[in-house]
């Protein structure tokens, strides 16, 4: 059933987890979520998903409009936002080697995250979209002059899946 209601940002709740089919790097994941009591991401702000689609048009020749599209690559990526600094989000990009320089190559942690959208004046009614085999591309820390200090994520992930529930 499709979900026809609007939420605000004070709907939205972010989860991470592990499965235990990602092998090692989920097992890095989990160590950190864990050791930071990272489950629940809090204070986050900016978040973003963006999927993309390649297309790759086909031209007959002598015809200015493509006759037909063709689907290619898909990417998921986005972008998190959080006013809170504790390490967590910085060793989950560079897994060991946030700790020092490691003498040997190391893996990613890699995990899902969850992003929930519900009203609390009309129960039931939600929508969830779940990224799986999440790596972080890129970790930003800001401190502006007159606002909360902000750490930021850039992340890519496998794929996503969605569900919407109640109408």
């Amino acid at each position: 059933m499709a979900n026809t209601s609007v939420f605000t940002r004070a709907d939205g709740s972010i989860t991470l987890s592990t499965t235990s089919s990602d092998g090692a790097a989920a097992e890095a994941a989990q160590g950190i979520i864990d050791g930071n009591d990272l489950v629940t991401v809090g204070r986050a702000t900016g978040v973003s998903v963006e999927v993309t689609s390649e297309m790759r048009p086909f031209h007959e020749i002598g015809q200015r409009y493509a006759t037909e599209l063709r689907p290619g690559n898909v990417s998921v990526r986005g972008s998190i936002g959080r006013a809170y600094l504790n390490g967590a989000l910085l060793r989950l990009l560079l897994g060991e080697a946030a700790d020092g320089r490691p003498a040997h190559s190391w893996v990613q942690p890699s995990f899902n995250i969850t992003v929930l959208a519900e009203n609390a004046a009309v129960p039931g009614v939600r929508s969830n979209l779940t990224l799986h085999g999440v790596k972080l591309e890129r970790w930003n820390y800001t401190m502006p002059e007159d606002d909360f200090i902000v750490e930021s994520v850039n992340f890519q992930a496998l794929f996503l899946t969605v569900a919407d529930e109640g109408a």
